[in-house]
């Protein structure tokens, strides 16, 4: 039968890395809107994650943190678990959301550019992955992994990043496999919704007029796919979700 409770999150603490602005802001109200608690990890974005937190808490009282980590730092990562289970006694969800995302041409990519696209994008979630097991476990708990349809698919002049999507799509269906059965794993493969605002004009135009749909696509449409996994799909593990208007259908 489908779920009618208008709250099913409620008792339930998610940790969002990234989770300031952008997707990661969208997928905190929508989570939260259906009585999650929220960790909101942020590493410069302060102003804005102090902004979300103060609205969150305006609609439900003590009910999101931000928590401030460099997710390069490895060493430090289990700390963010500590805190979320030092707020809210659990953690039932963790978003791996948080990435870097620009252009590396070949012949042009220096050693520092690769090891912040592989750590942001690949490295931090593996090492907070295992920081979070062992409570995932216990709670029967979810692990969403934010990856790309380039992961899958390429973009031209971006062979790190789309390099390290690819990784974090294998991380997702090994870490089902490794956390099964207590733990479902699964991604959301976003196309282009929310597509940077530097990023170079006639490009995102090529990547929307190669959607089916012809169009971008908004942040809710994450939100909601977030929202599926969360409290819609409990047989559902090892798979990558695109919501990407059709983009990895298309030529």
């Amino acid at each position: 039968m489908p779920n009618t409770d208008p709250q099913p999150l409620a008792g339930h603490t998610v940790l969002i890395t990234g989770g300031a602005r952008r997707l990661g802001a969208a997928m905190a109200q929508a989570l939260h809107a259906v009585g999650a608690d929220v960790v909101i990890h942020h590493h410069t974005s302060t102003d804005e994650a102090a902004a979300l937190v103060a609205a969150l808490n305006a609609l439900r009282d003590a009910s999101a943190i931000a928590v401030q980590a460099d997710l390069l730092d490895t060493v430090r990562l289990p700390q963010l678990i500590d805190a979320t289970l030092a707020r809210f006694g659990r953690l039932d969800i963790l978003i791996n959301n948080a990435s870097t995302f620009y252009a590396t041409p070949v012949g042009e990519i220096t050693a520092a550019q690769f090891d912040d696209l592989i750590g942001t994008n690949f490295r931090a979630p593996l090492f907070l992955a295992q920081a979070a097991a062992a409570e995932l476990r216990r709670r029967r708990g979810l692990i969403l992994n934010m990856v790309d349809i380039h992961g899958m698919k390429p973009l031209k002049r971006y062979p790190a990043y789309s390099s390290a999507k690819a990784a974090l799509i294998m991380l997702t269906r090994s870490l089902a496999r490794e956390l099964a059965p207590q733990v479902r794993v699964n991604g959301i493969a976003p196309g282009p919704v929310m597509v940077p605002a530097d990023m170079d004009e006639a490009l995102k135009a090529e990547i929307i007029g190669k959607t089916l749909l012809k169009r971008a696509g908004e942040p809710e449409d994450i939100g909601k796919a977030a929202l599926y996994f969360a409290t819609l799909a409990p047989y559902v593990t090892g798979q990558i979700l695109a919501v990407d208007g059709g983009r990895s259908q298309g030529s």
